[in-house]
């Protein structure tokens, strides 16, 4: 802050000056006044005014632009001395201003900012004749009658105006506390005749006064209505009470009453809870059944006795039939269900030393209190994350039934609307409640468990962030007192088990991500795959399509083929379509024999055995052929592994070489950390190439190399392809194949180290998928071996490599 004492405003003032464009209204002669300046230019002006005589020129822009010139300005401003400068903490300054004289500005010296100006003062003309005294008694008295029916009049502004000993200033001062348009104010700026001027402002007070009188016969009007309306009130409060003496009240508003007077007398309410239901209710009371407040306010009601506001019964879930539950829904995902096991023992653990009970509507307690003495912790909120198909939503099914809670499910996928969260305001029409609320009002209970499906996938609009909105919801230390925008009051839903699912971690918000214990359920082989249709998707698919299990046999041959042939994605949602696709031309061929018998036959049910040529002829050829599983059997041809939303799939290097004038083309849609990756590889390539194998130089220089990776419409990024692509431009510079069902994953830098990478588990089962017996990973990979079921790296070697050249030992032995 700085500030800078007054110099006496006597002074002789000076011919040019710098200028300060105003964005809002002229300021008049003979005011003092605060000015915020944000413009840098215009605070440069002010800096140096403030260091020389503090002396500047304040006009009008014509136009607002952010870059002001002269022709922006009008011609005629006020001469300003700056009394007191403020600095503000976003660069602006706040400046005190004594306002001395008008100005016209007869040159310009510079014409953009900072604008300086050649200024020539202005003096009123003709204010001394008795016009202009009949004038100033006119508009003083007119201004009082203004001032003393208008609050906004304050008692100073009364006194500055009888104190004002100059005519013209007079009429500067009304001009400028009057609300009228920024054109007019420039136009009373401008005229120098003080009787034309104050002219001019006496008209502008009568527009005023015109204005003023609509106005009071307006709120006349109203207050004529609201009291017909209290009237109205009174009225029907001794219709009512006659009614109740009569013994009349027995209408469907009195039973409504009723039954939520009951219901909200039951959960015995505290606190704001009580305060504000009691209050809707005794309005509800008053109210008219045909107004439309009367609507909103018994639907509001309504949902308040429809939540569960009382303490739910205690937990008591035995952890093996919990256990048993998981397994007799769910194949395999061992580590996924020892990790819910674990949570699951946690929660019990923690319920066993929960103390005392609360009443409807919340305590005081503090939140670090209440998630202990609550049972709930970090880790309330459970992620399953993983990708489509492999039974996220179906394990939150499994959970519920595990503790035996009442489940509700909805999806966030593609939800652009926070309202759908925390509900709408009541103020709207059709206003509802948020999902979560909603959810309590169907299930009845204060501890289910709620499964948010697609939590990934969510989006931002104009109308606000969902996953936003979602951070109060899944924070223990927060969703004690969750308030939803239709209910408006604090609701503790602390006590639901959350379960969210998603298919990539990557697009979730940080700070929603750390709010939840992430599970990643990863994608399936086809020895888990045959498991899973044998004990689930054939006996479901049966009862979908009308059959019976004695009706269709299937070989063991048979569903590994459909999974390695038709089905080989992450998750088995395709395995099962396919089952859907076999049992629906079963189905019809039953039918259509059976419709050939004579009438009164109905004929046997032989078992249709399906083979692996059965399999082909419902199916039609394998979208997998085995002969034409992914290899890299030509120079410049490599195997890498990659991890998307759907899973882990492998990925084929090329790379061939042209006569040309050297460089390199990419080509398969890659995105920016690829083709940098891209540029590494050829790097690091080219230089082992020329020390290492002793390829020559020049051969750069006189060959184009191009760089591809095939399905070229399907976007690919990452850096963990480094090594593939560095290995696939090797095998081409040396005119050599790589080593035979070999793949390899893990990120180059320029100095050739291998760096570690993501999605281990998912590119091994990828890399099983497609037959492949070896394995290079980066050797800071090696701890992520333990996650991956031993059934899994069976029949696979893992090489760990540090550096690249490593890699090519491995992949281009000598």
């Amino acid at each position: 802050m700085s500030d800078r004492s007054v110099v006496p405003i006597d002074q002789i003032l000076p011919n040019k000056l710098p200028l300060v464009a105003l964005m809002g209204r002229p300021i008049f002669p003979g005011i003092f006044t605060p000015i915020m300046i944000g413009n840098p230019a215009d605070v440069k002006v002010v800096d140096e005014a403030v260091s020389g005589d503090a002396l500047v020129g304040l006009v009008m822009l014509q136009n607002e632009t952010e870059n002001p010139s002269m022709p922006d300005l009008y011609k005629v401003g006020t001469a300003a001395k700056i009394v007191r400068k403020i600095n503000l903490p976003d660069g602006g300054v706040n400046i005190f201003i004594s306002t001395l004289k008008r100005f016209r500005v007869k040159k310009t010296l510079h014409m953009t900012a900072p604008i300086i100006g050649a200024v020539e003062y202005l003096e009123d003309e003709e204010d001394n004749t008795p016009e202009v005294k009949a004038l100033t008694r006119a508009l003083i008295a007119e201004m009082k009658q203004i001032s003393e029916n208008n609050p906004l009049f304050s008692e100073e502004m009364r006194l500055n105006m009888i104190n004002i000993d100059h005519p013209g200033k007079i009429a500067d001062f009304i001009a400028s506390i009057l609300n009228i348009d920024k054109t007019e104010q420039q136009k009373v700026l401008e005229t120098l005749n003080v009787r034309k001027r104050m002219e001019q402002v006496l008209v502008f007070i009568k527009k005023e006064q015109e204005l003023l009188r609509i106005q009071k016969r307006i709120q006349k009007e109203i207050n004529e209505k609201i009291e017909k309306s209290q009237r109205d009130y009174f009225l029907r409060e001794e219709l009512k009470a006659i009614k109740t003496e009569l013994g009349m009240t027995t209408d469907a508003k009195s039973s409504e009453y009723q039954r939520f007077r009951e219901k909200i007398d039951a959960f015995k309410f505290e606190g704001e809870v009580k305060e504000t239901v009691e209050q809707e209710l005794e309005k509800f009371s008053l109210m008219e059944p045909n107004s439309a407040e009367f609507v909103v306010t018994r639907n509001y009601l309504d949902v308040i006795v429809s939540l569960p506001w009382n303490e739910p019964a205690a937990e008591n879930f035995n952890l093996k039939n919990a256990w048993e539950i998981l397994d007799a829904d769910h194949y395999g995902l061992k580590d996924v269900k020892n990790r819910i096991a674990e949570y699951l023992a946690v929660r019990k653990l923690r319920n066993s030393v929960t103390g005392g009970s609360r009443s409807a509507g919340g305590s005081r307690a503090s939140p670090a209190a209440r998630t202990w003495n609550d049972g709930k912790g970090a880790g309330s909120i459970v992620c399953l994350a993983g990708p489509p198909g492999v039974g996220k939503t179906s394990i939150g099914r499994s959970i519920a039934r595990a503790l035996g809670k009442e489940f509700f499910r909805f999806s966030v996928g593609g939800m652009r609307d926070e309202a759908e969260i925390k509900g709408h305001r009541r103020t709207y029409i059709g206003a509802m409640p948020g999902k979560i609320i909603q959810g309590l009002k169907i299930v009845k209970t204060k501890d289910p468990v709620f499964m948010i499906d697609e939590i990934d996938k969510m989006g931002i609009s104009y109308q606000g962030d969902p996953a936003s909105a979602l951070l109060e919801v899944l924070d223990p230390e927060q969703n004690y007192s969750f308030r939803d925008h239709y209910l408006d009051l604090p609701f503790d839903i602390s006590r639901i088990f959350f379960i969210v699912t998603a298919n990539t971690l990557d697009t979730i918000p940080v700070p929603l991500l750390d709010r939840m214990e992430i599970i990643e359920i990863p994608g399936y082989i086809d020895t888990e795959k045959l498991e899973i249709a044998r004990r689930y998707l054939v006996p479901k698919s049966l009862e979908k399509n009308g059959l019976k299990r004695s009706q269709v046999r299937y070989t063991k041959d048979s569903l590994l083929h459909i999974a390695n042939g038709y089905a080989r994605e992450a998750g088995v949602r395709t395995f099962e379509k396919n089952l859907d696709k076999i049992h629906r031309k079963l189905a019809k061929q039953i039918i259509e024999e059976r419709e050939k018998l004579p009438a009164g036959e109905s004929g046997g049910n032989p078992a249709q055995a399906i083979d692996k040529k059965a399999v082909e002829k419902h199916l039609g050829k394998p979208i997998f052929p085995l002969d034409v599983l992914k290899k890299a059997d030509r120079p410049g041809m490599s195997l890498g592994l990659a991890w998307t939303s759907m899973g882990g799939d492998t990925l084929v290097i090329e790379a061939v070489s042209s006569p040309g004038k050297g460089g390199l083309t990419m080509t398969g849609k890659m995105g920016d950390t690829m083709k940098e990756s891209a540029a590494i590889a050829m790097t690091v390539a080219r230089k082992a190439g020329v020390e290492r194998y002793g390829v020559d130089p020049e051969w750069f220089e006189k060959n184009q190399i191009h760089l591809h990776i095939p399905e070229g419409a399907t976007p690919k990024d990452g850096p963990s392809a480094g090594i593939t692509m560095a290995t696939a431009l090797l095998s081409l510079f040396r005119g050599k194949s790589i080593a035979e069902e070999l793949a390899m994953t893990g990120e180059l830098s320029l100095t050739g180290q291998v760096l570690p990478i993501g999605g281990l588990k998912e590119k091994t089962i990828a890399a099983r998928r497609n037959q492949v017996k070896d394995i290079i990973i980066p050797k800071q990979n090696l701890r992520d071996l333990d996650d991956i079921p031993d059934h899994v790296k069976k029949g696979i070697g893992f090489h760990p490599v540090e550096r690249f050249d490593e890699v090519l030992a491995l992949a281009l032995p000598d």
